[in-house]
């Protein structure tokens, strides 16, 4: 049992027990003010944040001793991102795709998205109907970059987003990844034969321009059908009229150069005979490197035979005239087009295609020319640059090689008329500069092929279709047949370094119309408004983007 307490166990507490500043019991102690608080040496001052502890050395996470945010060296991207390309709403859909392939990636606009109750086509059906349009497109001659827009267009006027086409010089290939989630759906196309028929060229791009317009709702089953169509499409031409215009064409050459009537008709027969040669060799399934190995005979035999028979001819204007219709001036041009918009691996597939032709028109004519100094065939090529200038003459001569040229093509009969137009008009302006004004003649053919690429892209904006049929033929003229001509000539003489000069100075007029067209179709594309009628036709669904 706890004894009671005593008198003395009640007894106050000392004074610091019963301190006026002591809280009663159950009191919270009271946060002192801010104010009060010590100040030490070691605080961290108002307002500086201390950094995090730094990694060990040698870590993964460790931040680079020389690193600084502020003194970081500015990235090619500029910190306000890519600025966006911006067009007029009635910009044809070739423009709007192309800039949108120029766009990066995150930039590009997305189309609208479909209603929960509308369903889209099939994608694989979509993809496979791109890839073979994509095949006619590249397969007749279209640069990268256009076949790759085509693509492009078709996929999202079918509500396709997340497709990103790829064009190399034998092989199409498109994926479709519907969502970042899902898996991508890659399909691909190769290319193995090519031809030349812009009559077929210009029907796709007018199945495109349906595709694309608001007036037209096409579905992939009416695109298959006209695409069968436009597959069976028989040329426009016969084979004896493609034979004629060859003929044709290598007269007017001739005169162009200084050919009086009777080195028409011979550079004529001379051309025709290497053209059905070609042919042969064609339906023998030889490659055409030996195609054209064989149509640059004939041309130069006709020539060397003029001078065997000490005539009063001219035979280097019969042997340049054959070589015009074969120089491959649409690769050339496509090839420089292809380099100049960064598809580097398709410009030099196709540079190294047009080098295997020219070697095999080198080889040709080389042959017979090497067999004609044998028989000690006089071949004076300085008598042959004497310039005869015959301007009503030789700018009708310019026109019908022109015209000529198109229906090789086997352009429609609408658009040979254009292409005679723009090609007069080259040579008038090339006349001018080489010839009136005897400035450089690489100067004078850059300028004249950058008013064929102007004009020919103006004209296929405002008939919404490729510019190919425009320009192609048109260039004609232009092509460096005497160049060639001479620089093999030299060779077969011995003479290496005027022959390799000569054959430069071919290279850099070549080069010279290559620039020039395709800088002519993006000042165009640049600087020009679509044309009121073009304007009038609403080329694009709005709804679904750009």
């Amino acid at each position: 049992m706890a004894e009671p307490e005593g008198p003395e166990d009640r007894k106050p507490q000392s004074d610091e027990a019963r301190s006026a500043f002591t809280p009663p019991a159950g009191v919270e102690q009271p946060v002192p003010p801010e104010e009060e608080h010590p100040t030490s040496e070691f605080a961290v001052p108002k307002g500086f944040h201390p950094e995090p502890a730094a990694e060990p050395e040698g870590s993964a996470f460790a931040t680079p001793s020389t690193y600084s945010v502020k003194q970081a060296p500015a990235a090619f991207t500029p910190a306000h991102g890519i600025p966006l390309a911006k067009l007029p709403v009635d910009a044809p859909w070739q423009d709007r795709m192309r800039t949108m392939l120029r766009l990066p990636v995150s930039e590009r606009p997305v189309p609208e998205a479909r209603k929960e109750d509308e369903s889209g086509p099939a994608v694989g059906r979509v993809l496979d109907l791109t890839l073979r349009i994509g095949e006619l497109l590249l397969a007749g001659g279209e640069a990268a970059e256009d076949v790759e827009a085509a693509m492009f267009a078709i996929c999202r006027s079918y509500g396709l987003d997340r497709c990103e086409p790829t064009v190399t010089f034998t092989l199409l290939s498109i994926t479709h990844q519907p969502s970042l989630v899902d898996d991508p759906i890659t399909a691909n196309r190769t290319v193995r034969r090519r031809g030349t028929d812009y009559t077929r060229l210009a029907a796709v791009y007018q199945l495109l321009a349906d595709i694309n317009a608001e007036a037209h709702e096409v579905t992939p089953e009416e695109a298959y059908r006209r695409l069968a169509d436009i597959r069976r499409n028989r040329h426009p031409y016969p084979g004896w009229v493609q034979t004629a215009a060859a003929g044709v064409l290598a007269g007017a050459a001739s005169v162009l150069l200084g050919g009086d009537t009777t080195v028409f008709f011979v550079a004529a027969l001379g051309a025709v005979l290497g053209d059905r040669l070609a042919w042969l060799c064609a339906g023998r399934g030889l490659p055409e490197f030996y195609q054209f190995l064989v149509a640059a005979m004939p041309p130069a035999a006709m020539g060397v035979l003029l001078t065997l028979l000490h005539t009063d001819l001219r035979p280097s204007a019969v042997i340049t005239g054959g070589l015009f219709a074969l120089i491959p001036g649409r690769a050339l041009v496509a090839a420089v087009q292809d380099g100049l918009t960064g598809f580097y691996i398709t410009a030099s597939a196709r540079l190294l295609e047009v080098g295997y032709f020219f070697v095999a028109i080198v080889v040709g004519v080389l042959s017979v020319l090497y067999l004609a100094v044998q028989f000690n065939a006089q071949l004076n090529p300085e008598g042959a640059l004497s310039a005869v200038e015959r301007p009503a003459i030789q700018i009708v001569a310019a026109m019908v090689l022109c015209a000529t040229f198109a229906i090789l093509l086997q352009q429609s009969r609408e658009t040979v008329v254009f292409a005679t137009l723009n090609g007069g008009v080259a040579w008038v302006v090339y006349a001018s500069i080489a010839v009136t004004a005897d400035g450089s003649a690489v100067m004078a053919t850059a300028v004249a092929a950058g008013l064929v690429g102007l004009f020919g892209q103006l004209i296929a904006r405002y008939h919404h279709t490729s510019s190919l049929p425009y320009v192609t033929a048109a260039i004609g003229p232009l092509l460096p047949g005497s160049a060639t001509y001479f620089g093999v000539l030299a060779i077969a003489q011995n003479n290496l370094d005027q022959g390799f000069a000569s054959l430069a100075k071919a290279a850099a007029l070549a080069l010279a119309i290559a620039i020039g067209v395709n800088l002519g179709s993006e000042l165009a594309r640049l600087f020009m408004q679509a044309p009121r009628a073009a304007a009038a036709r609403r080329a694009a669904k709005r709804t679904r983007g750009f």
